[in-house]
């Protein structure tokens, strides 16, 4: 089963992870503390929620999987394609470092980001005992921001992209994502050809499918094993913060992953 729900937080797991024994988790809305607009397990501190209810909700993320808020590391999210290799653990009084892409092979450590419609993707290196998360919404996509994660993994652990299992998670669907003629152009330059079958149209607006290109990118990367969780943020929101689909009055859910 891919949702479970131990005890009040309910998350999602990907099954290729599963069977590899990776601790992973697409944590819900469901199982916190806080109020609407942020019902209810909202872990953004920079979406109006109160900080205590936020620690708490992210507490409750950590213990849900056995992990503790001294073995974190996250980061300040940008939407860019910036990667940063983690040996350690942030401490608090240290500075959000302005990235998008968290690798590790250290097990001590846990990758933690935030979302509301932009993609999660996580990766496993088995062989190298590499795990990363990617951070990738419209902008990161056309910086290639998974492509980025791939070369960095390569260089600095000698990563196989082809040992490599990467999930795609929920995050919004083609059909709930218009975008407009700026957008259109930047992923005409980056996916040339194959640009056309990412944009789809709907009742005559063009629409931009994240999921597909993100697995194109990865499987320009060499990644075969790929698992997409079609679930679209915005058609669920009684699971998931949408962005676009709550008009950006919501809160932010989190994605966990460690060695």
């Amino acid at each position: 089963m891919p949702f479970h729900q131990p005890d009040t937080v309910r998350y999602y797991t990907f099954d290729l992870l599963e069977e590899a024994g990776v601790n992973h988790a697409v944590f819900s809305r469901v199982g916190g503390v806080s109020p609407s607009p942020w019902d209810s397990l909202n872990v953004g501190g920079t979406v109006g929620d109160d900080p205590q209810r936020v620690r708490q909700n992210r507490l409750r993320t950590l213990r849900t999987m056995g992990r503790t808020s001294e073995s974190v590391y996250d980061a300040w999210q940008v939407h860019s394609a910036m990667v940063v290799r983690v040996d350690k653990p942030r401490l608090p009084e240290q500075s959000y470092v302005k990235a998008d892409i968290l690798l590790t092979d250290r097990p001590e450590v846990s990758l933690y980001m935030r979302f509301a419609d932009c993609v999660p993707i996580l990766l496993y290196d088995p062989q190298k005992r590499v795990v990363g998360l990617v951070h990738a919404g419209w902008l990161g996509t056309v910086r290639r921001a998974v492509s980025a994660a791939l070369q960095a993994m390569q260089a600095e652990y000698g990563t196989m992209p082809a040992a490599i299992l990467a999930g795609i998670g929920p995050s919004i669907g083609a059909h709930h994502y218009e975008v407009g003629k700026d957008v259109v152009e930047q992923v005409q330059a980056v996916f040339g050809q194959d640009a056309h079958r990412l944009l789809p149209e709907y009742n005559g607006k063009v629409q931009f499918d994240l999921w597909s290109a993100n697995r194109l990118l990865l499987e320009w990367g060499g990644v075969r094993s790929i698992e997409i969780s079609e679930i679209c943020t915005a058609c669920h929101m009684e699971d998931w913060f949408s962005h676009r689909g709550e008009k950006g009055c919501t809160g932010r859910f989190g994605v966990l992953i460690n060695l």
